[in-house]
């Protein structure tokens, strides 16, 4: 008898390293701060759409210019999803991936992000500046799920590539990379102060 996994969906974690790593961290969080209180589109979006919390999703799309450390921080993104692009063996013919969007999240205390995914891009995810005690984990959909119709549920001991939905807890400083296609979200925050990340898409150049 002969059994395969076959289909494989790829996931991506690691420290985001490089040097300085907790004094860059100290300054993103600076700048996420005065982006909450400035950023006026932003913070009308995000009452006009009843966002809780703040995200700059909707109103910027140049933080790396505008900041240096988010222009750091886009550096070490760069190998990382490099990196990925590698593991999942993408023939990009000669082209690179770029970053398309980068913004950021604020979600304070009961808050989260209902199940979504990333349109026209290749290669999705987020870095966890400030995960305080009790914040809310990241919860993987197999993208199968849809099509699975009559099938039976899978025992609570299944192993982890056969699960439904898999939650993954990142570390402080952690960068996560997947397919934009896979289905994802941020369940409640249950934490008592806010969560930080900053969340990016990379397409096909």
């Amino acid at each position: 008898m002969t059994i395969k996994n076959l289909f494989t969906t790829k996931f991506y974690r690691a420290p985001i390293g490089g040097k300085d790593v907790e004094e860059l961290r100290d300054d993103l969080r600076d700048c996420c701060y005065l982006l909450s209180e400035e950023d006026e589109a932003g913070i009308k979006w995000c009452e006009e759409n009843n966002y809780r919390g703040y995200t700059s999703y909707s109103s910027l799309d140049d933080l790396d210019i505008r900041f240096s450390p988010f222009g750091e921080l886009k550096k070490r993104m760069d190998k990382h999803v490099a990196k990925f692009a590698k593991e999942c063996s993408f023939d990009l013919g000669g082209r690179k991936l770029i970053l398309d969007a980068y913004w950021v999240n604020i979600l304070p205390p009961l808050s989260f992000h209902s199940s979504h995914i990333h349109p026209h891009s290749v290669i999705s995810g987020t870095f966890y500046l400030d995960l305080p005690e009790g914040a809310s984990a990241l919860k993987l959909e197999d993208p199968r799920l849809n099509m699975m119709m009559a099938a039976p549920t899978r025992t609570k001991d299944a192993p982890e590539e056969l699960q439904p939905h898999v939650f993954i807890l990142p570390d402080e400083g952690d960068i996560m990379l997947w397919e934009s296609w896979l289905r994802h979200e941020v369940v409640q925050n249950l934490a008592e102060v806010e969560r930080i990340t900053i969340s990016f898409n990379y397409r096909w150049g």
